[in-house]
């Protein structure tokens, strides 16, 4: 069986991630210093595979902490990099925390695997390393462009670190994931994405209005240049998300990448705005939401939507869930699992 390692493996995307690694006959192991996470994940992990991934408690900015694991455990088929801190708002805040987590810690892992005969590697990076977009839809070869938040910073300079690398190592070979924005949860309602701590993301703060918790949904910004004035985002089902990962680690363990580093846009390719977002929330889970709206937010661009014919051809990837879909499954799982 082929062992593969999933960094932040207990978060909203890599629990998904390491489901469907599962059901495609890999082995498991996870690290995750659960700043963002729960050991409680495992065990929703376990209810839809039958199979209990291992887990180790490391924080990758400790340095001798990876080393050691790496030593116990070494010669991975494959790694998933997930670990990072993700809130684009909070980066502008405390952006010395961002350049640590998701810096610092990417060094720290590629340290120390750089050594292993063959890497797979996959890296969790973002659409935001794109910035403000003149031509729609995003390619990858659409221009990185200065970053609007030390969190996309973070992502262009671990992309630039893992390209040098493989340039310098023909023996490391890795796949650049640029996601876009990941919604929904399993259908079983076994795992999602957590209420709990701060969250920035659309879907959860929604939810928590309409569970009550808080009580309206603040709308940043309705004056951009977009059809109904909001923001216009790409939503992707964080299960189509996670079986990208899949077919991205495949690729490389079977060599059927032609670089050593390449990089794919991962999301639908159908742009909605925050407006259109709420109002199908409310048609597809019959119920209705308080909001507003505010100042803009620092960080956020105005439109952003993925071109993802690349990764249909490539990695024989295609999104299959619809924003219906990830709507219905993400409320189901938000009101059975409260804060």
């Amino acid at each position: 069986m082929r062992k593969v390692l999933v960094t932040g493996g207990l978060g909203y995307i890599g629990s998904h991630v390491v489901v469907e690694l599962q059901k495609n006959n890999f082995e498991v192991f996870i690290i995750d210093n659960l700043s963002n996470s729960s050991k409680k994940v495992l065990n929703g992990i376990y209810e839809i595979t039958g199979l209990m991934p291992f887990f180790k408690n490391i924080d990758l900015k400790d340095k001798l902490s990876v080393v050691d694991f790496l030593n116990k455990h070494s010669e991975f088929d494959g790694i998933i990099h997930l670990a990072s801190s993700k809130a684009v708002s909070e980066s502008v805040i405390n952006p010395m925390e961002y350049y640590e987590n998701n810096v610092n810690s990417l060094v720290n892992l590629l340290s120390v695997i750089k050594k292993q005969k063959k890497i797979s590697f996959i890296f969790s990076s973002s659409c935001s390393v794109y910035g403000e977009v003149s031509n729609l839809p995003i390619t990858e070869k659409s221009p990185i462009t200065k970053a609007k938040s030390p969190y996309a910073n973070t992502k262009i300079i671990g992309e630039q670190i893992i390209k040098d690398l493989c340039k310098s190592n023909k023996s490391f070979n890795s796949i650049i994931l640029r996601y876009f924005n990941a919604i929904g949860a399993h259908k079983s309602g076994k795992i999602g994405e957590s209420l709990s701590g701060l969250t920035q993301n659309i879907i959860p703060l929604i939810s928590k209005t309409a569970i009550g918790v808080d009580e309206e949904f603040v709308v940043y910004g309705n004056n951009y240049p977009t059809d109904d004035g909001t923001c216009i985002r790409d939503y992707i089902h964080v299960v189509d998300l996670a079986k990208a990962h899949v077919d991205s680690l495949i690729r490389l363990i079977e060599q059927k990448n032609t670089n050593n580093f390449d990089v794919y846009n991962i999301g639908t390719g159908k742009p909605n705005s925050v407006l259109e977002v709420i109002k199908a929330f409310e048609k597809f889970n019959n119920l209705k939401l308080n909001y507003s709206f505010s100042e803009r937010r620092a960080g956020d661009v105005a439109s952003a939507y993925a071109d993802v014919s690349k990764a249909n051809k490539e990695l024989g990837w295609k999104s299959k869930l619809s924003l219906k879909d990830g709507l219905i499954s993400a409320w189901k799982w938000h009101k059975n699992n409260k804060l």
